[in-house]
Parts: C-alpha cells; sequence; structure tokens
C-alpha cells in the first residue's frame, strides 16, 4: 500500500507540475498577444491604413441618420434641385449647381433682398439660436427609426464649428464655433451624451478644407499645421466618435492634407480604439480607392467588394431647404425600398435629415424616420447583420435599367421605376435578397397575389420558409427553376407591415 501511495503521489506531482507548466505558458501566450496587440501601430500609409478592418458593428448597421446642421440652417433657402447647405458657396461665388439650370444669381438676388444689399453671410449667425433644441429629443427619435448610427456635421465648409474650438475663433478672427457665437451650447456635446444613452453609435462629419478661411487662403500648409490638424484632434479627442465622416477633401492632395498621418493617429493614438470607422474622402483621388468605408452619394448602381455606404437626403437638400414642397420628399415606401435595394448590394444606407435653425427636426421628416422605424421592427432582421447574397436580386423580364434620367444628380424615383411602377417594357426587381448564415431573406416589393416564384434558390426539403411578422409557416413546392412559395391572402389589417414583405428561408 505505502509503494503504492509513493507511486500515486509521485504521478500527482508530475501532472500538477505538468499542468502548472502548461498553464502558465498558456497565460504568457495571452499575454504576449495581448502586448503584441496592444502594440500593433498603423503606419501612415494607405498600404497600412487600408488593412485596418471594418469593425463588424458597422458592418451589420445597415441604417444610419446623417445631420446636416449649420448656420445655413437660418436662411434654409436654394433653389429645387440644389444644396441649401452650400448657401455661402453659391452666394459669394454667384454661382450654382444641380439638377436644373441656374443663372448664378438666384440665392446673391435671395439675400439681398431677404437681408438687404450688402449684408455678410457670418452675420446669419445671431439667429442660429437652436432654442428649441432637445439632443433626447433627437436620440430617442433616431431609435425609434431603427438607426444604428448617426452622423452629424461638426463643421462643414463655412468653417463654424458646432463645439468649443479655439482654432475657429483665431484662425477666422471673430466668434465662429457654437459655444461663444449663435447657440452658445456645446451642440456635440450634449448631442453625444444624449446619444449614448441610447443604442445608437455616434459619428461626426467633419469637413477638411473651409471656402473662405483666411488662412486656407493665403497659406494652405500653415492652414493644415496650424488650424485643421489641431482642430481636428480637438474633436475627436473630447468627442471618440465611432464614425469619421470626412469631406471636403477634393481641394486638395493627401501630401498637403497629411491625411495619412492624421488617420495613423487616429488608430494609435486618439484612443478610438477598435470601434472607430473612417470613409474614404481624405485627398484627391483617395475616393473609391482609399481609407475606411466607400461613400457614394445619389449613385443608383454602385457596386463594391469593399464596405460601402451610399448617403442622400430626404428631400434633394442635405441642409434643410424651405423651397422644398411635400412631393419634394421621398415616400416612406421609397426609403424602404432605397434601402432594401441598397442593403442587398452590401451596402449602407446614410439617410440627411436637416432640422431648422431653432434645433427642430421638421415634422415631415420626423414622419419619415418613424415610418422607416415600424418598417424595421417587423423587418429588421432582413437587415440589420446580414450579408451579400450571391445575387442581390432577381429581375422580371424585359430590360434591366439603371438612370439618372439626364439630371446630374439620381432622384430617388429610379428606385420606384425598378421595382412598383415600371415604364413599358423595362424590368423590374422582384426580390431583393439578404442573408444571414443559412438564413436566405427575399424581400418582396410588390405583395403577391397567390404566389411567388423564387429562381435559382434549392432549399433542402425540411427547410421553414415564413415571412416575418406572420406567424405561420407558408407552403411551398420545387419548379424547374427554384420554388414557388404560397403567399397568404390576408386581410388590410392582417399584412405585418407596409411597402415591403420578406420570405425567411431557413436551411
Amino acid at each position: 500500500m505505502r509503494e503504492k501511495y509513493i507511486y500515486l503521489k509521485n504521478a500527482n506531482n508530475f501532472f500538477n507540475t505538468h499542468s502548472m507548466k502548461r498553464l502558465s505558458l498558456l497565460l504568457l501566450t495571452i499575454c504576449l498577444s495581448a502586448v503584441l496587440f496592444a502594440q500593433k501601430k498603423y503606419e501612415p500609409t494607405w498600404e497600412s491604413i487600408d488593412n485596418r478592418p471594418i469593425p463588424e458593428w458597422y458592418q451589420d448597421a445597415k441604417f444610419g441618420i446623417f445631420i446636416h446642421w449649420g448656420v445655413y440652417s437660418v436662411p434654409a433657402w436654394s433653389p429645387k434641385g440644389t444644396y441649401a447647405e452650400w448657401y455661402q458657396y453659391w452666394l459669394q461665388q454667384k454661382t450654382l449647381s444641380g439638377n436644373g439650370k441656374f443663372t448664378g444669381q438666384e440665392v446673391p438676388d435671395y439675400h439681398a433682398k431677404k437681408y438687404g444689399e450688402g449684408s455678410s453671410y457670418y452675420d446669419l449667425v445671431k439667429d442660429f439660436k437652436a432654442e428649441l433644441f432637445n439632443p433626447d429629443e433627437w436620440a430617442q427619435l433616431f431609435e425609434r427609426a431603427g438607426a444604428k448610427y448617426i452622423v452629424l456635421t461638426s463643421k462643414h465648409h463655412e468653417g463654424f464649428c458646432l463645439w468649443p474650438n479655439e482654432q475657429a475663433n483665431k484662425t477666422w478672427g471673430f466668434p465662429w464655433n457654437s459655444m461663444v457665437a449663435g447657440p452658445k451650447r456645446d451642440l456635440i456635446g450634449e448631442l453625444t451624451s444624449a446619444v449614448r444613452k441610447t443604442s445608437v453609435k455616434m459619428g461626426l462629419y467633419y469637413s477638411l478644407y473651409e471656402w473662405y478661411n483666411p488662412l486656407y487662403k493665403s497659406d494652405v500648409n500653415r492652414y493644415v499645421s496650424e488650424h485643421m490638424t489641431p482642430q481636428f484632434k480637438d474633436l475627436i479627442t473630447r468627442y471618440h466618435p465611432s464614425v469619421i465622416w470626412s469631406d471636403g477633401d477634393w481641394d486638395q492632395t493627401v501630401e498637403t492634407w497629411k491625411s495619412p498621418e492624421l488617420l495613423a493617429w487616429v488608430y494609435n493614438e486618439s484612443g478610438s480604439g477598435e470601434d472607430v470607422v473612417i470613409n474614404d474622402r481624405w485627398g484627391k483621388g483617395t475616393r473609391f480607392h482609399h481609407g475606411g468605408f466607400y461613400s457614394p452619394e445619389y449613385d443608383p448602381a454602385f457596386e463594391s467588394d469593399r464596405t460601402w455606404e451610399e448617403c442622400r437626403g430626404m428631400g434633394f437638400s442635405f441642409g434643410y431647404n424651405r423651397q422644398e414642397d411635400a412631393e419634394d420628399y421621398i415616400s416612406p415606401q421609397t426609403i424602404i425600398l432605397l434601402m432594401t435595394d441598397i442593403v442587398s448590394r452590401g451596402g449602407n444606407l446614410l439617410l440627411d435629415i436637416g432640422p431648422d435653425a431653432s434645433g427642430k427636426i421638421p415634422p415631415i421628416m420626423q414622419d419619415r424616420l418613424l415610418e422607416v422605424g415600424k418598417w424595421l421592427k417587423v423587418n429588421g432582421e432582413a437587415i440589420y447583420g446580414t450579408r451579400r447574397y450571391t445575387r442581390s436580386c432577381q429581375w422580371s423580364a424585359g430590360e434591366q435599367t439603371y438612370t439618372k434620367e439626364g439630371q446630374h444628380y439620381a432622384g430617388a424615383g429610379f428606385i420606384l421605376k425598378q421595382t412598383v411602377s415600371p415604364d413599358p417594357g423595362k424590368a423590374v426587381k422582384e426580390i431583393f435578397f439578404t442573408a444571414k448564415g443559412k438564413i436566405l431573406y427575399c424581400i418582396l416589393p410588390k405583395y403577391p397575389r397567390e404566389s411567388i416564384e423564387i429562381r435559382d434558390v434549392h432549399p433542402s426539403q425540411s427547410a421553414k420558409i415564413t415571412m416575418l411578422g406572420y406567424g405561420k409557416p407558408l407552403n411551398w413546392v420545387r419548379t424547374q427553376s427554384g420554388i414557388r412559395v404560397e403567399i397568404p391572402a390576408l386581410l388590410p389589417g392582417e399584412i405585418p407591415s407596409q411597402w415591403a414583405w420578406t420570405v425567411r428561408i431557413e436551411d
């Protein structure tokens, strides 16, 4: 017995010692990995920056809200088919571009009539009061809309900052941020705090250049080193946004903007962490080539293997434009079909709203957001967290077309022609596809009378086919080209959602 005891004791000592060594080795490996991860540095080169992975949260989000808000929200005016947030540029350059024919005198003539001959754009800041701005109400609206992130214009090309930034005052030579002029409030800080009480992530837009900044016009290199760089770093270190949406890049090269150095700082030193994502507008030639996600604008046919995001206004303008009427705003149906089309092609939709100078989001914009939120409550499973299927859609017979209808920017009406109101002889997208693991989602722009044939889809015999928001399984049969799914004949009050319906195929 004693020999057996000694044998077992020695064996235990052996295994305990061996286990301890293995555990120590495992802990050492974990610690080394953590140290190496923490020490990973991004170099100020596109090769290094472009290889940073796009955060999963952003790839899953699919729907964000753009917010254009600034001194241009005071006049809130530009001819239909143009950007109202470019008011100062139209005014001082006496030019105008967009969808339509313009003389260039439209904005100067309006400004003189409204504010008097010789009045300055900078005088308008006194009327940018934001007295009705309630950040918690904004944040709750965004969450109810189903948005997963927002992007607020921290500073547009006019140079006015929505936070207490000292560079803005210094290089302009007069108060030009929201803490010392206009609202006398840190608008970004207030909204950031409110948004972070919800499930929505906070993002910030930042224009690299400013149309009429005195330092920019006299010495662009000093502007970059003394104004833009410290201002950008102040913004990021104060608020740590999850999205950094750069713009105004096209006027200079990346060497002048020093964008790679700035982005290496964001990733390595700013404290933003792995959460932050950037776009692709960082200098001449970088768009659709370098940075983070690609950022098309009013583009009905964009495709890319890179993560991308389409932005467009709810009206035509990004900034609030009092010239736009109800018919100039895209309908809930149009927004939902735009979203499904974009998500089926692998993108995110960044839908813009423009609050007025008082800080109120116009009711028509609120209504559109709430309608989108209602639809996403039923069909969000087919949007959030999905990825591209092997094809984005199923076309009907006829000519397949994408068109800008002779316009500089593609209006949103194209999606209706491609789905529910085609021109004679033109094909329509009968089904949009998204996928998540072994689940295929088939989003239908039209509610079928009896059934829908889904071509080139071959589920297993045990597959479960349902409609989101409808509790009962759907009957289906195989066809020569795929499957035919029976759609229940429901009364209006029984249909689970409006505008589009989702058939879910599992396995």
